[in-house]
């Protein structure tokens, strides 16, 4: 990875700092993209420490605020001549619905159309450094769900952590639409399960499930140093130069269901999630 960029949406904990960690160690300079700088700045302290790699920053990026994702991509543009890999790392799990100021779900925000938009508005330069890579970080919990595009951007639902499960399915969608639209420029899309892995994103469940998940996670569950390989795998390996709209887990490609493998579904869950992050006429478009 030496010469190359490589963009982490949180990495600052978790999966995604060890990600940003191994990425690190193979020469590759790494822009942490973080809602929470102070804790970024720790992790990159002891990124560099780790890899001797001196070449680590960390900027501010909020991926629940539309706002913060238009300020992060124009500095990105503005100071970096190439982007070798975009990483979709960062997620999280609301307790109870919230909206953001851009009046979405915070989590379908965070986890799904933040993602959405800052693709489409880093995409010139992923095009310009071809061949690079956009990399999500999605999840098996996605066959838990179904995805229902006449209530994309939810207000109320009987379970609020399934949101999460809903956003992994968006994820999915979005990454093989993506591969489609992206045919033929030199840029891949792919996304991942990283296994279940012990993050911390469950913390924010109400105490009637935080207790049992806690219990399960700890017993079952894969380290962030475990989890972080398949990232690793698709952002990295030469194995996977080419190769574009699959879904891998433990470092191999994955068969995926009959509905996220639907591109009518995937077609229609664009068209909303473009109306939902305000693109505007003078922003980049994929195709």
């Amino acid at each position: 990875m030496n010469g190359k960029t490589v963009v982490i949406t949180g990495g600052n904990g978790g999966i995604g700092k060890e990600t940003s960690k191994e990425i690190a160690r193979r020469g590759a300079r790494v822009i942490l993209a973080c809602r929470n700088l102070e804790t970024a700045k720790k992790a990159r302290d002891e990124i560099v420490a780790e890899t001797n790699n001196q070449n680590v920053i960390v900027k501010k990026l909020d991926l629940s605020s539309q706002e913060s994702i238009r300020e992060f991509a124009a500095e990105i543009i503005r100071s970096e001549p190439r982007l070798d890999v975009l990483l979709h790392n960062a997620g999280m799990a609301a307790n109870k619905i919230q909206m953001t100021e851009d009046n979405i779900e915070l989590t379908m925000a965070t986890n799904h159309f933040g993602p959405f938009l800052l693709t489409h508005l880093l995409i010139d330069l992923l095009k310009k450094s071809a061949p690079s890579r956009v990399v999500v970080v999605a999840s098996e919990l996605y066959r838990l769900v179904s995805l229902n595009l006449d209530n994309i951007n939810p207000t109320r639902t009987w379970f609020v952590p399934r949101l999460y499960y809903i956003s992994k399915y968006a994820n999915i969608c979005f990454t093989k639409e993506l591969a489609r639209q992206l045919d033929g420029t030199g840029v891949t899309a792919n996304c991942l399960h990283p296994g279940l892995v012990d993050t911390g994103i469950w913390e924010s469940a109400p105490a009637v499930f935080r207790w049992p998940l806690k219990l399960v996670v700890k017993t079952l569950f894969k380290t962030p140093v475990q989890g972080c390989k398949t990232s690793v795998y698709v952002a990295c390996s030469e194995e996977v130069e080419g190769v574009t709209g699959k879904y891998f887990s433990d470092c191999k490609e994955k068969r995926l269901s009959r509905g996220a493998n639907d591109e009518n579904k995937a077609k229609k869950l664009w068209e909303l999630s473009e109306n939902l992050v305000n693109l505007k006429p003078t922003d980049p478009r994929i195709y």
